[in-house]
């Protein structure tokens, strides 16, 4: 079986590049990032057409999760149970469309849009911290309650781990994504009892799944390693590849991220 995590900046705008790399790529799962559209929007007569079952979560012209499955989509969630919301701790989780799961061919799927963060000195800063730290804890508790489970915590973390996860770590000096905190909130989910399994598979330094839009970022490679995917015990053992497709960065109306795929045994 093969699962994949992509932001793909809009699905309506990239549908017809979807759904060739549905394709021609042979994927089972694709855990969706960045819709950008709300639910009743989202084009699932295409996705049926090419034999994918899709759930959705989104409210807004910007966030928004999905997951298109052709071996199954079943036991949807469309928020983790600790989920915090931003500035509205009242408002369901829901609505901000960062965190949808189903069981797909007995894989227990993430599609995750974790917050930006904006800058070190705005609360949404502190909120991502928050929804890292409440998704670390239910995934533990995951695993605590049955440790043979087989899950996928896959997306957009907007975390980069490692200085060579990105072209130029001063570039990100003072900013997101790179803080003690951030990374440290990221490397939280191994203890909990998963593995990194891109990481593990491509360990290549200077590996990128994001390249911004401006100044010929993707000619000149700068970019980001900010897509991921940890797995439980049970599915990294399964993991028998990682490819990230950096072709998907090619020609027009590409993503600014590009596929992540995992082959599983």
């Amino acid at each position: 079986m093969r699962i994949a995590t992509w932001n793909v900046n809009s699905i309506r705008s990239r549908l017809d590049r979807v759904l060739a790399f549905l394709d021609r790529s042979g994927t089972d799962v694709l855990a969706i990032q960045e819709t950008k559209c709300r639910e009743e929007q989202f084009p699932v007569a295409a996705f049926a057409e090419a034999g994918y079952e899709v759930v959705a979560s989104g409210y807004h012209q910007w966030n928004g999760v999905a997951i298109a499955s052709r071996v199954g989509v079943d036991d949807v969630a469309r928020s983790f149970a600790g989920q915090p919301v931003f500035g509205k701790p009242d408002q369901d989780p829901r609505r901000e469309a960062r965190a949808l799961a189903a069981t797909c061919g007995g894989v227990r799927v993430w599609s995750l849009y974790v917050p930006h963060g904006r800058a070190l000195d705005d609360p949404h800063y502190a909120y991502k911290l928050d929804w890292l730290a409440a998704l670390r804890a239910d995934a533990a508790g995951w695993l605590e309650a049955d440790p043979g489970a087989q899950v996928a915590l896959t997306g957009d973390w907007n975390v980069i781990p490692r200085d060579t996860d990105v072209w130029d770590v001063s570039a990100f000096e003072g900013r997101t994504h790179v803080s003690a905190a951030e990374r440290a909130a990221f490397a939280a989910f191994e203890p909990a009892g998963y593995t990194e399994v891109t990481r593990e598979h491509v360990p290549a330094e200077h590996t990128y799944t994001y390249w911004d839009y401006q100044q010929l970022a993707f000619p000149r490679n700068k970019g980001l390693r900010i897509d991921f995917a940890y797995a439980s015990p049970a599915l990294a053992a399964r993991v028998a590849g990682v490819r990230i497709d950096r072709d998907e960065r090619r020609g027009k109306g590409a993503s600014d991220h590009v596929p992540v795929v995992l082959e599983l045994a």
